[in-house]
C-alpha cells in the first residue's frame, strides 16, 4: 500500500475492555497522521476489508494493505511483536524507534510475553515490574478503556494525539542528530584508553546534537569505546567535555584551575572551556585522564 493511503483513513477502531499500552500506542501514532475517531468495538467483516478503516490490535489479521494491525494470531514462538510494532513498521518508523526509544523492545515483550517472561528476560523479579508502573500510564489506560467512541476534542483523544505526535517527532529528530553526527564526527584515540568523540561546531547546526552521541556510541562500531565526548556549548563559543556512561576515569575537576576552563562540575563528570582548538581540547582530555582508577 502506498504511504499517502493512509490520508484516506476515516476512522480507527480497536479492541474494547481493558486497554494496554500497544494498542494505546499504536492508535496514538496514528492520530499524528489522521485526525480521525477512535472506536473502541469489536471489527465486522467490512471494517477490515475497508482500507478507509484502520482496525489496531484486533481483528485477527496483518494486512497494512488494507490499514489492518493485529498481531494476535502469530504463532506463540514469533518474535515479541505488538500492535506498535506493526503500525510503526508501516510509517517506515520501527527501526529508528528501536534504537532511539529503549522502552519499546521492553513493551513488545510484555504484551505478547506477560510480565513473568519479561521480567525473566530482563533479569529481574515478577514483582519488580509493577513497581515500575507509574500512575499516568494507569490513568491515560483506564480513560482509554472507559470510552467506546473518542473523539477529536475529547481529553483522552487529545493526549493521545499528543503522544503520538511527540513520539513520531522524536524518532525523527534523533534520527536527523544520528545523520549529522554521522556525517561530522571525529573519533580522537589519544592513547591509554583515552578514546572520546569529538563533535565540531558547524553552521547551520542540528539542534542539541550532542544527546545523540551517546546512542551514536553505543551503535556505531567504530564510536564503540569512546569514554568521553566534546560537543559545541550551546551558551558559549567554547566546548562541554563529558564523560561516557560515567567513566570515573575521567575526572574534570583536575582541570578546573585552568584558565580557560570556567565551569566544572563537583562530581568531576562534566566540564565547559572557552577553548576551541583541537589540540588544548585533546590536552584537557588527557590532564583529566587517569587510567589508574577503576572506570566506575
Amino acid at each position: 500500500m502506498e504511504f499517502n493511503r493512509i490520508t484516506d483513513i476515516d476512522s480507527i477502531v480497536t479492541h474494547p475492555g481493558g486497554a494496554h499500552k500497544d494498542d494505546f500506542l499504536a492508535c496514538s501514532v496514528m492520530l499524528h497522521y489522521i485526525t480521525v475517531p477512535i472506536f473502541r468495538r469489536e471489527p465486522t467483516a467490512e471494517d477490515l476489508s475497508n482500507p478507509n478503516t484502520c482496525v489496531i490490535d484486533v481483528g485477527g489479521e496483518h494486512t497494512p494493505e488494507l490499514n489492518n494491525f493485529d498481531h494476535h494470531q502469530f504463532p506463540r514462538d514469533y518474535v515479541p511483536t505488538c500492535a506498535l510494532s506493526l503500525v510503526l513498521k508501516h510509517l517506515k518508523l520501527y527501526d529508528d524507534a528501536r534504537i532511539f526509544c529503549d522502552w519499546l523492545e521492553t513493551a513488545e515483550w510484555f504484551d505478547t510475553r506477560g510480565p513473568v517472561k519479561t521480567g525473566k528476560w530482563l533479569g529481574v523479579e515478577r514483582e519488580a515490574m509493577a513497581k515500575l508502573n507509574s500512575p499516568i500510564d494507569i490513568t491515560c489506560l483506564r480513560q482509554f478503556a472507559s470510552h467506546s467512541e473518542l473523539l477529536p476534542g475529547n481529553v483522552i483523544w487529545e493526549i493521545m494525539h499528543l503522544i503520538g505526535s511527540d513520539l513520531v517527532n522524536f524518532v525523527q529528530s534523533a534520527r536527523q542528530r544520528m545523520d549529522y553526527i554521522a556525517e561530522n564526527h571525529e573519533i580522537w584515540d589519544l592513547g591509554d584508553e583515552l578514546k572520546v568523540i569529538f563533535m565540531p561546531r558547524t553552521e547551520p547546526m542540528v539542534d542539541d546534537a550532542s544527546s545523540g552521541l551517546g546512542k551514536f556510541i553505543t551503535t556505531v562500531d567504530t564510536a564503540q569505546g569512546c569514554v568521553g565526548l566534546v560537543y559545541p556549548d550551546r551558551r558559549g563559543v567554547g566546548y562541554g567535555l563529558n564523560r561516557f556512561n560515567d567513566d570515573l576515569r575521567l575526572e574534570f575537576t583536575k582541570i578546573s584551575d585552568c584558565e580557560d576552563v570556567h565551569f566544572t562540575h563537583n562530581a568531576g563528570f562534566i566540564a565547559k572551556t572557552s577553548a576551541t582548538e583541537k589540540a588544548r581540547l585533546q590536552e584537557l582530555l588527557k590532564m583529566a585522564w587517569d587510567n589508574s582508577i577503576s572506570k566506575s
